[in-house]
């Protein structure tokens, strides 16, 4: 089966089966936010698990 390539390039799979996606708004209107804010959505962050289900089975559909 093929793997969709929009959700492989979303999404980063630790070895654990956890799944971690981008923080949201940091694209545009960064000027209004504080330093502090822009650094701590650098991160990476782990999905919900009944999402993450949900994106494991769209890998390999």
């Amino acid at each position: 089966m093929k793997t969709r390539k929009s959700v492989l390039k979303r999404f980063k799979f630790t070895k654990t089966g956890k799944v971690l996606r981008r923080q949201t708004g940091l694209d545009h209107y960064r000027a209004k936010k504080s330093g502090k804010v822009k650094r701590k959505k650098r991160k990476l962050v782990e999905v919900s698990k009944s999402e993450a289900k949900k994106i494991k089975k769209l890998l390999y559909t």
